[in-house]
């Protein structure tokens, strides 16, 4: 069911450099601009925007909205997480690191990007 994942900014140049650093952290190619000002990546059959807001308003984060990025091991998860901070994201809630619970067991690695949105890095253990 999932088609694609979009977030707003009032800076685009600001998110690529941030995205562009994240995603080129495990493996991804730098995003490119579309004629509508919008920034695409495409990876491992994913599709993720960043846009100004078409109504003209300021980009603000979704309340309780969080965008999750699946990683290939939990290595993966701590060079995003570093890759994200370095560019200018925040780190929040706890440490990269393994959560446990309801019968799984998950690496996981949370940033705000410079906009706000909530992103993870989720591995699979």
């Amino acid at each position: 069911m999932y088609s694609h994942m979009m977030v707003g900014t009032d800076d685009i140049d600001r998110s690529k450099k941030f995205y562009d650093a994240l995603f080129g952290a495990v493996g991804g190619k730098p995003g490119f601009v579309d004629p509508k000002g919008r920034i695409i990546y495409m990876h491992n059959g994913g599709l993720f925007l960043v846009t100004k807001p078409i109504d003209g308003e300021a980009a603000t984060p979704g309340n309780g909205m969080t965008v999750g990025f699946a990683m290939a091991n939990p290595a993966e998860c701590d060079a995003w997480h570093a890759a994200g901070l370095a560019a200018g994201g925040k780190a929040i809630e706890d440490p990269p690191g393994v959560r446990e619970g309801g019968g799984t067991k998950l690496y996981l690695a949370y940033l705000r990007d410079p906009d706000g949105n909530k992103l993870c890095a989720l591995h699979r253990i």
